[in-house]
């Protein structure tokens, strides 16, 4: 079996625990606004790769580990190749490499045959990273074009069966830094009893040029990157600590 990626990291230290080497795959469904990678939302691009082979890759930096280090596999929408991400994370765990999934939980479902998959999947997953794009429905909807419902079930599940797990949230004003989502988004979070971090990313501009080559028009122009203060004060609200001082 082949996967399709879109590029690799060798040295991330903030894509789950440890040092990381950080696998891209292509493929994404959402159109998330802000997204900054507009060139891994298309299926069956980029190289053709086994498993076996892209492990090879990542074991010549196991060195730089340590003990909590591992390969993380993010996207686009890493879960669009599930049967890959399966393989991939089962040889990993056959040679005691620590395995992180950052994901959106886009194509999610407990209908079959796709739930079984995925429930085989988290047998071989130590983390996963989710992103939380927005906790309001027709919100998410404006901003990615899907639903959350299926997203926030899959946090549910990740719960229910104690899979450790990061939530990434980023922060843009005036789309998803309202108080009163955040506020929403904190109670949701509360009732979950695997999380292990939260973390707010700050929106950025980084990837406007890729829009520009790709001849897409970036949805967000104009929109500014939010303040040190801002991103506190969201990261306060979601650990259940803040207030409503987001300006």
């Amino acid at each position: 079996m082949k996967g399709y990626i879109h590029s690799v990291e060798s040295f991330g230290s903030v894509d789950g625990p440890g040092i990381r080497y950080i696998i891209f795959m292509q493929g994404c469904a959402m159109r998330c606004q802000y997204c900054h990678n507009p060139d891994t939302w298309f299926p069956r691009k980029g190289e053709q790769i086994t498993a076996d082979d892209l492990l090879a890759k990542a074991e010549r930096y196991r060195g730089y580990w340590g003990e909590k280090g591992g390969i993380t596999v993010s996207g686009g929408e890493a879960l669009l190749q599930i049967d890959f991400l399966t393989e991939l994370f089962q040889k990993a765990h056959s040679r005691n490499i620590n395995t992180c999934l950052d994901t959106a939980a886009q194509p999610f479902t407990r209908e079959e045959n796709w739930f079984s998959k995925f429930e085989t999947l988290m047998k071989y997953t130590d983390t996963v990273l989710l992103d939380i794009k927005h906790i309001d429905e027709t919100c998410h909807l404006e901003l990615t074009r899907h639903s959350n419902k299926n997203i926030l079930d899959c946090a549910r599940y990740l719960s229910d069966i104690q899979k450790p797990t990061w939530i990434r949230y980023v922060l843009v004003p005036g789309i998803t830094d309202r108080p009163n989502h955040l506020h929403r988004l904190a109670a949701f979070l509360s009732t979950l009893n695997n999380i292990e971090r939260i973390e707010v990313l700050p929106y950025h501009t980084l990837g406007v040029s890729k829009y520009e080559r790709l001849h897409i028009t970036y949805p967000l122009a104009g929109i500014p990157v939010p303040t040190p203060e801002q991103v506190r004060s969201a990261q306060d609200i979601l650990n259940g600590q803040g207030s409503d001082t987001l300006k």
